[in-house]
């Protein structure tokens, strides 16, 4: 009842996988390369966007709080 067919120990490194390993390893062409770099851009243009939205947030939220703060001690104070 012998397999004929080869385990994964046996096809390592004899190169039966060795063409889909140089696949992944192929530098990616230029219109890769390119599509990569757009999509970096964009990503750390959404980045840039984000961060100063959530810094506008956090002044408001401390003058809000600062205002709060001084309305309850105005009110306490009478």
């Amino acid at each position: 009842m012998e397999n004929k067919t080869s385990s994964w120990s046996d096809q390592w490194g004899t190169g039966v996988f060795d063409n889909e390993e140089k696949d992944l390893e192929k530098p990616n062409n230029k219109s890769n390369n390119k599509k990569m770099e757009q999509m970096k851009a964009a990503a750390s243009t959404g980045l840039v966007k984000a961060k100063s939205a959530a810094v506008v947030g956090a002044h408001k939220v401390k003058k809000g709080t600062s205002t709060g703060v001084k309305w309850i001690k105005n009110k306490l104070s009478k």
